[in-house]
């Protein structure tokens, strides 16, 4: 074993820990993933910080929880100045590059607003003018702006980026990504503005689910295509350089919605065929209130379908949905297959730690669900991490709780790096090692931007995940959610007006987890 690896962290974006074949899936196609899992750690206990892209994101660099780092939702920017683990590496001699998705700083440049709850009743609705309470430190938080890539040639990143010496950068998703890709994109192709998008889309009257097109973009300029070639490129840059070792994250844009999968990919899985999860079927008696709101928007025709936001949707746009989104899956299993036979080709195999995971986890039909937000059944919170040794060692299933949180501390200890202040992950290596004493609950944060779902405010959550039960508690509500997730896997059944004493005892465990999860950086001095 190694003592100083090279890391190469696969990862991909909205994408569900039973959507690859290695995690039971029998229908998607994901060979080389899987050929990661069979050589390699499978952790079936794990789960994401936040079900958010840039609370969890900032998670997996800080390893620090997102109330702690302060990314409590999309469009709150990681502040420079947050120590990361890629930091430390490269301080301690890594090569450091990044490919793809990073989701650290603001993608959109909309203006902050202040959400119409309890805290600001009849209070502006826009944030101008008013002090923070805490403000970035200098510098730029301008830098993954999608309208800056688009309106200035020469707007760029300023390295080293949150410990990443070099960054070859793809904002957003489906075919419109930013960034360094759109450069590359308009380098190969002079008309390539006009194969992007939903008005340049080809004709699909097969499809009615929203937010899918069929793109112009072939196969080989898709972002995914991009990301592969790149990271390619990083891996002959450390070939040719060895007296450094790396560590390299190539992060796919994909999956995730708008549901754009190119070329083959678009018919590669017959929508007809896909099963509905077994959540489909539920008692809608016995659905906690937001559950039943948005199943009431549905049915009465008041679901809003094309934003960013969840959606229940209706059995032909899951099925049509998770079609495409198996097209997406398989192609970045393909990219995956080329940068594995790279990093063997160039002999860097036999010396590189190779990681897969995913952000988050998306609903697809989950209790008749669509996207993402604050309802955390397992679709959602549940993401695949993989942990393969160069050597082959320690392989097989792992079934110890753990969470996007442990990935930095994971790493740190694997290259013989030490930690920082301020650290709240474990380290995974004794489970990837085979032992089975770890934590004994999860936690996981989501702070919301919109008032929806039947609440009268913004929503706000806290859920806790132990050996047999999910409970999630939420702000300004007296009702909750309480699962066994031995007895009842698909989580249909809540037993929070029925169990009282569990209730009790899991609130309390809530409670402790989330005071042992409080910040207690930086440390005092000494005593008082």
């Amino acid at each position: 074993m190694p003592s100083r690896p090279n890391f190469l962290l696969l990862m991909t974006d909205q994408h569900r820990a039973d959507h690859l074949g290695c995690y039971g899936n029998k229908v998607v196609r994901t060979p080389h993933i899987d050929s990661i899992a069979a050589s390699g750690a499978a952790f079936d206990r794990f789960y994401v910080a936040s079900p958010i892209c840039m609370p969890n994101r900032a998670t997996l660099m800080t390893g620090r929880m997102p109330s702690v780092h302060g990314v409590r939702h999309n469009g709150i920017p990681l502040p420079l100045e947050a120590t990361t683990f890629v930091e430390r590496l490269r301080q301690a001699g890594y090569r450091t590059s990044m490919v793809g998705k990073a989701h650290l700083q603001n993608m959109t440049g909309d203006p902050a607003n202040l959400p119409p709850d309890r805290y600001a009743s009849g209070g502006p609705k826009s944030t101008a003018g008013l002090v923070p309470a805490e403000a970035p430190g200098s510098g730029r938080y301008d830098q993954e702006l999608a309208p800056k890539w688009r309106d200035d040639p020469s707007h760029d990143i300023d390295l080293p980026y949150y410990g990443f010496d070099s960054v070859d950068l793809a904002i957003d998703h489906a075919d419109q990504v930013e960034g360094h890709y759109t450069r590359w994109l308009r380098q190969k192709r002079n008309d390539a503005d006009s194969l992007r998008g939903e008005k340049n889309a080809l004709p699909s009257p097969d499809y009615a689910t929203p937010q899918a097109w069929r793109t112009r973009l072939p196969e080989e300029l898709y972002p995914t295509s991009y990301v592969a070639e790149r990271t390619l490129a990083r891996l002959d840059e450390c070939a040719a350089d060895r007296t450094k070792p790396f560590f390299l994250k190539c992060s796919f844009p994909d999956p995730h919605h708008p549901f754009t999968p190119p070329g083959r990919y678009w018919g590669m899985y017959d929508p007809t065929t896909i099963e509905l999860p077994a959540s489909w079927h539920l008692d809608r008696a016995k659905a906690p209130p937001h559950l039943r709101w948005a199943l009431d928007q549905r049915d009465g025709g008041k679901a809003a379908k094309h934003s960013p936001a969840l959606f229940a949707c209706t059995e032909r746009e899951a099925r049509e949905a998770t079609a495409l989104t198996y097209g997406m899956i398989t192609m970045v299993d393909d990219a995956i297959g080329r940068i594995l036979e790279r990093l063997k080709a160039l002999g860097l195999a036999e010396n590189t730690v190779v990681i897969f995971t995913a952000d988050h986890g998306d609903y697809m039909g989950d209790h008749q669900l669509m996207l993402k937000g604050p309802m955390h059944y397992q679709a959602l919170v549940r993401v695949p991490f993989i942990w393969r040794e160069p050597d082959g060692g320690a392989r097989g299933r792992r079934s110890a709780l753990s969470s996007t949180l442990d990935i930095a501390r994971t790493v740190l200890d694997r290259a013989g790096v030490e930690p920082y202040q301020g650290l709240q992950g474990l380290s995974l290596l004794p489970f990837v090692n085979g032992s089975r004493d770890g934590r004994d609950a999860v936690l996981i944060e989501e702070e919301g931007q919109r008032v929806y779902l039947s609440f009268n405010t913004r929503v706000r959550v806290r859920t806790l995940v132990t050996e047999c039960h999910r409970l999630s508690l939420y702000d300004g509500v007296e009702w909750g959610e309480l699962y066994d997730l031995v007895s009842d896997p698909n989580e249909l059944d809540n037993l929070w007006d029925t169990s009282a004493s569990l209730r009790a005892a899991l609130i309390e465990k809530l409670t402790r987890t989330m005071l042992a999860h409080s910040d207690t950086n930086p440390y005092p001095s000494g005593l008082a």
